[in-house]
Parts: structure tokens; C-alpha cells; sequence
């Protein structure tokens, strides 16, 4: 039996979407959580053993390592979307082809990236206005992040490629082991127990670093011992050099999503040095509130990445009558279960800052009041994030862009910017709902009105092969490209 009739890992294409899209939801949710939950620990031995400054140090270090992560976004999103569409085709060859190159370009550029951030740590750290008593905890925890991006990049591309031939199980159970790790060597290694030294806040970075990789290693392990449909191996390992045709379509489709996770990397860290002028007490509550907001954000951004594997599979197996079902389906659990947990923070908003900061201390009280202006305005980022899956999963790439563009770089970063005169601090936390409300207004008009509809991700000519006689695309036997429909 060849691989085009060969049984798919995970079909998703079938069956009733809600319940479908929940239960494949639930995995990416709880690996988002842990991935949260990990930083948050971390910031919770930091924040314990070595102060407020040391905690204002990750937060500076953190952004500066979602903007690293960020940039590889994009070109692990597009080869999810290719691979799922391939997946719903049932053309499991062209899905080994996607991965083979995306992965040895994806390595590749995360190796060049953690070389360039360690060579340039100073000058990143100078560019964000880091305080100059959180410049040497910040360089020290830095340095050794950098050494973790390639191992936690790789490992982030292993889980997406999984989601999008349908599996959400495999990546949960690796970022648990991950987590599990950082949790018990961070606080072993920040104060050292018995023979094992205390590193300080370098050892809190050892410990991610120590399990990101053992997490990599284990995942593609267990991937070649079970023989997965999508590991290369034997004649397959050709496929490692990168194939410039489809490295085209991955790069130019990558590029404008991970320029989207940049767009927010930079709002985000023009937004921090605003937040530093004001001192390290309020950079380390700014940074706890943000801590928290990770988590009010998980459901949508799992939800996203479902609705994103889902509707990609549809594309390749021409369902499309079941494309806007499951953008309604994704935008529904994102207001009951983000509107759940704004309300649950603002219920015991002080409570969950004082696991951070000791619950008397000024940075609570800043925290908190940071926590009232802002938090209920990612309910309606969570919308927006459904719907920006949904589209991109046709190809649609440039408008998302766009809309991020205007929403959050100009319209949140020029609130914050031209109002601080005016409203002091808040205008900072107001410019949260600012750049919610205009996301959501520019995308629900895009989803309306927009083309991505008329989008496609396969060269026509091919006969299509095995999907249901639904209107669509599909993705058939030989090269997939990534262009709109008309387009030459």
C-alpha cells in the first residue's frame, strides 16, 4: 500500500467540528499552559531567591527571546499549513518532502540566530533601556538562553509538524517532560544542593536549556521507534537538503507570519522600555501581570493553532462548506473559555500576584492595577487570533500582517507613546484595549469582505487525488505552491 491510500495520522476532516476541534484543542492547551506554567515557575524561584531585580532581569531577557522564537514562527507555520494540506490529500510522500526541507532551514537559522544574540547580548539589552542594576543579571541569564534556542526551536517545529498531520497528544506529553524538568533542576541550580554549585540566575536558563533539550532528543526518539509516518529515514534522509522550490513557497509564505510574532515582539519591547523609565519596581509588576496574561491568552492561541491544523486539512481535502463552521466553532470556545479566566483574574487577581511578590509589597498594587485596565481587552484579541488561523490556512498571510501592523505597532504603541503626558502610566495599560479594539474591527472586516476565500495552496493543473467531491482544494500528488487563485 503506497502512501497516498495509506491511513492518515489523524483525520480531521470528518465528523462533527465542534466537539472534533475541542478534544484536538484540549492537548495544544495544556502544552501551552505548561509552557506558560514553566516560565511562571521560573519566575517564582527567581522572584524568591534573588529579588525584584532578578525578576525585572527575565522579564527584560524573556522579550528578547520571544522576539527570537518569533522569528522562526512563521516558516514553522507554513510548513504546518503545507503539511496538513498534504495530510488531507492523503499525500503523506509531499508531506515528508515539506518537512525534510523546513527542517534543515529551520535548524539552520536558529543556529545563526543564537550565535548573532550571544555575539550582540549587550547591545540587545541597550536597545530595550534595561536598567543599569538589572544590565548584569540580564546579560548572565541571556547568554545562556541564547544556547537553548536552537534546542527549543527544534522542538516547537517538531511539535507543529505533529499538529498539523493531527497530532495534539505527542507535543503535550513533550512539553510536560520539558516543564517537568526545568521544574525541578531551576531551583537546584540557582542555589545549588550538595555537590551541584549555585549558578544564581544563570541557572535558572541552565535548567531550560537542560530541558528543552532532553525534551527535542526524547521526541525524536519516540517519532523513529514508532516509525511516524512523517520521519525520514533511510532513502527519505535525501530529503534533509533543502529543495529550493519548496523552500520558495515556505519562505515566502513563513516570512509575513513570522513577521506577524515580530510585529508584536517589537510593540512589546517598545513597550518595555516605556515600562523601564519608570523604574525596576514597576518593569518586575508590568512583568508579573504579563506572566498572568500568558495565561488568560492560552485558550485563544490553542484554539488558533487547532482551527489552524483543522481547517488546513479541509483545504487539502476540499471541504471547504466546512471551513466557516469551524472559524465559528474556534471563535465560540475562545469567549467562553478566555471570558472565564479574565473573570477568574480579576476575582483573585492578588492572590495569584502574591505566588510572585510578596502580596504587602508596592509592585502588587501596580500589578493589580495594571491587571483591571488591561486583561479584558484579550477577549477580543482571542477573536481575532481565530480568525487570522482561519485565513492563513488558505495562504491568506499579507492582511494578517497588515492588520497587526496598524493595530498593534502603530495604534497600541502610539497610544502608549502620545498619552503618557496626559494619563501617566495608564496611558501604557490602556493601550492594550486600544490595540485589541482595532485588531478585531480590521479583521472581522478582512474575514467579511476579504479575498481569502478565492486563496489556494496547490497548482491546479494536477489532477487532485482521493479528497471528498466537495468544493476546495487539495493538494495532489506532485509540488505544492502557495498562490492566490489567478495569481501568476
Amino acid at each position: 500500500m503506497n502512501d497516498k491510500t495509506s491511513r492518515r495520522p489523524c483525520d480531521l476532516t470528518n465528523g462533527p467540528i465542534a466537539s472534533t476541534l475541542l478534544i484536538f484543542a484540549l492537548p495544544v492547551l495544556g502544552s501551552n499552559v505548561l509552557q506558560s506554567l514553566n516560565g511562571s515557575i521560573n519566575s517564582v524561584w527567581v522572584g524568591r531567591f534573588l529579588g525584584e531585580t532578578a525578576l525585572a532581569a527575565t522579564s527584560n531577557a524573556n522579550l528578547v527571546l520571544f522576539l527570537l522564537l518569533g522569528t522562526m514562527f512563521g516558516i514553522g507555520m507554513a510548513a504546518t499549513i503545507l503539511v496538513a494540506q498534504s495530510v488531507g490529500a492523503r499525500d503523506m510522500v509531499e508531506a515528508r518532502r515539506i518537512v525534510g526541507t523546513s527542517a534543515t532551514f529551520f535548524f539552520l537559522v536558529s543556529l545563526v540566530f543564537a550565535f548573532g544574540g550571544w555575539l550582540f547580548v549587550d547591545q540587545i539589552l541597550g536597545l530595550l533601556g534595561t536598567p543599569a542594576d538589572v544590565m548584569p543579571l540580564a546579560r548572565a541569564y541571556l547568554v545562556i538562553i541564547f544556547a537553548a534556542v536552537p534546542a527549543a526551536n527544534l522542538l516547537s517545529f517538531v511539535m507543529t509538524i505533529l499538529r498539523g498531520a493531527g497530532d495534539s497528544r505527542t507535543p503535550f506529553y513533550f512539553m510536560a517532560l520539558a516543564v517537568v524538568l526545568d521544574i525541578i533542576l531551576n531551583p537546584l541550580l540557582i542555589i545549588g544542593f550538595g555537590p551541584i554549585p549555585g549558578f544564581g540566575i544563570a541557572g535558572s536558563a541552565l535548567a531550560t536549556l537542560i530541558g528543552q533539550t532532553v525534551s527535542v532528543a526524547a521526541i525524536l526518539i519516540l517519532l523513529y521507534r514508532r516509525k511516524h509516518p512523517l520521519r525520514l529515514a533511510g532513502p527519505d534522509l535525501a530529503l534533509l537538503k533543502p529543495d529550493p522550490r519548496l523552500l520558495r513557497i515556505v519562505v515566502t509564505k513563513g516570512i509575513p507570519m513570522g513577521l506577524q510574532m515580530i510585529v508584536i515582539s517589537m510593540a512589546a519591547l517598545v513597550l518595555m522600555g516605556m515600562v523601564n523609565g519608570y523604574g525596576s519596581q514597576v518593569a518586575a509588576a508590568y512583568g508579573i501581570a504579563a506572566q498572568l496574561w500568558t495565561y488568560i491568552q492560552m485558550p485563544a492561541l490553542a484554539i488558533g493553532a487547532a482551527v489552524s491544523s483543522m481547517a488546513a486539512q479541509n483545504v487539502g481535502a476540499r471541504r471547504w462548506d466546512r471551513i466557516g463552521r469551524i472559524a465559528a466553532a474556534g471563535v465560540g470556545f475562545n469567549l467562553l473559555l478566555t471570558g472565564t479566566l479574565v473573570l477568574l483574574l480579576y476575582v483573585f487577581d492578588r492572590a495569584m500576584l502574591g505566588l510572585f511578590l510578596a502580596a504587602d509589597g508596592a509592585a502588587v498594587d501596580i500589578a493589580q492595577h495594571i491587571n483591571n485596565l488591561a486583561s479584558w481587552s484579550f477577549i477580543l484579541f482571542g477573536v481575532t487570533i481565530v480568525l487570522f488561523a482561519t485565513v492563513r490556512a488558505t495562504g491568506a498571510v499579507m492582511p494578517p500582517l497588515i492588520i497587526l501592523i496598524i493595530s498593534v505597532l502603530f495604534i497600541r504603541t502610539g497610544f502608549a507613546y502620545a498619552l503618557r503626558d496626559m494619563l501617566g502610566q495608564d496611558a501604557l495599560w490602556w493601550s492594550f484595549p486600544a490595540g485589541s479594539i482595532a485588531s478585531l474591527v480590521l479583521a472581522v472586516a478582512y474575514y467579511r469582505f476579504g479575498k481569502w476565500r478565492t486563496m489556494h495552496m496547490i497548482e491546479e493543473e494536477r489532477p487532485a487525488a482521493g479528497e471528498p467531491p466537495d468544493t476546495g482544494l487539495g493538494v495532489p500528488r506532485g509540488r505544492a505552491a502557495l498562490t492566490p487563485q489567478g495569481e501568476s
